[in-house]
């Protein structure tokens, strides 16, 4: 009996563990440990105040260990180029996701990329990204600490395409 109720005292605080590495996200997870996020449940944030929309699906991207986000992208605005301590992979969701690299801001040669498609993004190389006439939702996932590190820290971070 006593080692069901140790088993059952260490699952509960591995689920209570669970749900305080989503912040940003309304999860429901099971006895077995297994993380279900239903479509529209997910909760964003607009930490940068210009429209762009993080939720947090899944750790923390500024601790060490593995963490999913999803990004809401509106219309019409583009990161400024940056680079991330870690790879990240990423996946449009849905719209269209514009791409590019290196450290000059040119969005009118930015790579489309549709639903579905995939990139990687190295660390420590410098990229930029966002959309031009329709948002699109991208999800990332890496291996934190993760951190952005702007090309030119004194501009702003962001730039309209439209």
């Amino acid at each position: 009996m006593k080692k069901i109720k140790t088993a059952l005292t260490i699952a509960g605080c591995a689920a209570a563990a669970m749900m305080l590495q989503h912040p940003a996200a309304k999860a429901e997870t099971d006895s077995d440990g297994f993380l279900r996020i239903k479509q529209g449940e997910e909760q964003y944030k607009n930490p940068f105040g210009v429209g762009v929309e993080v939720a947090t699906l899944f750790g923390d991207p500024s601790k060490p260990g593995i963490y999913v986000l999803r990004i809401k992208w509106p219309p019409g605005i583009m990161s400024k180029p940056h680079k991330h301590p870690e790879d990240r992979h990423v996946v449009v969701l849905s719209g269209t996701w514009y791409t590019g690299t290196g450290e000059a801001f040119e969005p009118a040669k930015a790579v489309p990329l549709k639903t579905g498609g995939y990139m990687m993004h190295p660390n420590g190389k410098v990229h930029w990204d966002g959309t031009r006439e329709e948002g699109a939702v991208i999800q990332i996932t890496g291996y934190g600490p993760s951190g952005n590190t702007f090309s030119k820290p004194g501009e702003p971070q962001f730039g309209k395409t439209n």
